[in-house]
């Protein structure tokens, strides 16, 4: 559960990870020429460092070792973007043959550079339509331009996770699914302390753990760019609505420094100090982790879970959220692709091994099947989750040359018009695309 910090911490890495990616390049095509039946050892680098997270990989590497006794899988976990970048580039015998990334912002940057190989040609080879294997959204962020050169591993699907008690007493007989709804709850079950809170409906800025502009965004079915390719921040009236939305939630809870103020006093989104844990928020936006981790923190109080609210005018839609998750990828500088190609799509197609995964860290399959498997174990308030990854609606930010910088570039913009710095939305998007048009261009 604890990786998704890589979602909130991308503000942090983008930048060395643009450095490091850019530096990275090597070939895409798949020259690989390796036997993958002789023996081989690869090296295997993730991110995930839970000991329970380091148990499910090391299960489903003994997994596949059974299956292919001649490919010895040597397992280092725990390894930022940073040192992976850095070994990808130095390459060598001690270099990553596969990754597992948490940063899926990059994944144009890998695409673009070379630093990962283009997997469509082991896809092909090996009979797999990804179309039919993996949802749409996930491989929207998987690949750049035509070239698949990372696979989804697992997924994370973005939800409202509420108390239910708190829903009790302040009346309420069920989740909001229209955003007018939505302010409503949250007004209902903001309690006033003084000049603080007892009890805040939600904390609706944007630096409130996951709620992040993008996972907003998601609901009004936003365009980040044009059938040009270029910005679409501007033409796209669902970015000005969005923003135009969140602030006027800010303002009805109380205001940007009230609430900044009171933001402040939260505990560590990963400990049982969150917040919500505490009881001190009603409804969080937040992954399909958190009611589990909720009750691992002994909450006293009934969770339940829902989609998202949608716009007024997008009822239709209701049951969309933001999706994101893990990917995997084959070094471009490997000898062993052949060998390489095994484990990634063991780990990523088969049904059992990625079932068997989610199951142990308590994230979304990354593909159809799995997502429909028996052996899916399955909460109710997982279950909603799990339905957001299915919908046909749901979305995601898309890969592009610049990696994630253009997301950055927006949520700067974004925070500028919750302070109240920005008050022509329109005027500031226009801006904002031209500078996201001028770094992907030279990203390019």
């Amino acid at each position: 559960m604890p990786r998704t910090r890589r979602l909130t911490a991308a503000a942090v890495a983008v930048a060395a990870l643009s450095v490091l990616a850019t530096a990275c390049t090597g070939s895409a095509s798949n020259t690989a020429s390796d036997d993958p039946n002789k023996d081989v050892t690869l090296n295997f680098w993730h991110g995930w460092s839970a000991p329970s997270e380091i148990k499910a990989i090391e299960d489903n590497i003994a997994r596949f070792q059974k299956a292919h006794p001649n490919i010895k899988v040597n397992v280092t976990g725990n390894m930022t973007d940073d040192k992976i970048n850095q070994a990808l580039r130095a390459g060598g015998d001690k270099a990553p043959d596969v990754v597992a990334s948490f940063t899926t912002d990059s994944v144009g940057k890998f695409c673009n550079t070379g630093a990962f190989t283009d997997l469509n040609p082991f896809l092909k080879k090996s009979g797999i339509d990804k179309t039919t294997v993996f949802p749409k959204p996930l491989m929207e962020y998987t690949q750049f331009n035509g070239n698949q050169c990372t696979l989804p591993l697992l997924n994370d699907a973005y939800g409202l996770v509420y108390n239910k008690t708190a829903f009790d007493a302040a009346g309420i007989t069920e989740a909001p699914k229209t955003w007018s709804q939505f302010e409503a709850a949250a007004q209902k079950l903001t309690i006033a302390k003084g000049d603080s809170y007892e009890q805040l409906g939600i904390m609706p800025t944007y630096h409130g753990y996951e709620t992040a502009p993008q996972r907003l965004a998601a609901q009004w079915n936003p365009a980040y760019f044009g059938a040009d390719g270029k910005s679409n921040l501007a033409k796209d009236p669902a970015f000005a609505k969005m923003l135009t939305a969140q602030k006027d939630l800010v303002a009805k809870l109380g205001g940007y420094e009230k609430l900044e103020k009171f933001r402040n006093t939260f505990g560590d989104e990963w400990s049982a100090e969150h917040p919500f844990h505490q009881g001190l928020v009603a409804m969080q936006i937040d992954g399909e982790w958190r009611a589990a981790m909720a009750k691992e923190a002994g909450v006293k109080f009934e969770i339940a879970t829902a989609p998202m609210p949608v716009p007024d005018d997008q009822l239709a839609d209701y049951g969309k959220g933001y999706l994101a998750g893990t990917i995997m990828g084959i070094s471009s500088k490997s000898t062993k692709q052949n060998a390489a190609w095994e484990l990634t799509k063991y780990m990523t197609t088969d049904t059992d091994a990625v079932v068997d995964f989610a199951n142990a860290i308590h994230n979304i399959p990354s593909t159809l099947t799995a997502l429909e498997s028996a052996k899916l174990q399955v909460t109710p308030e997982f279950k909603t989750f799990i339905e957001i990854a299915k919908h046909p609606k749901s979305n995601t930010t898309p890969a592009q040359a610049d990696g994630g910088t253009y997301q950055l570039t927006f949520t700067d913009f974004a925070y500028s018009v919750e302070k109240g710095d920005v008050t022509d939305i329109a005027a500031g998007l226009a801006k904002t695309d031209q500078q996201i048009d001028t770094d992907i261009a030279k990203a390019k």
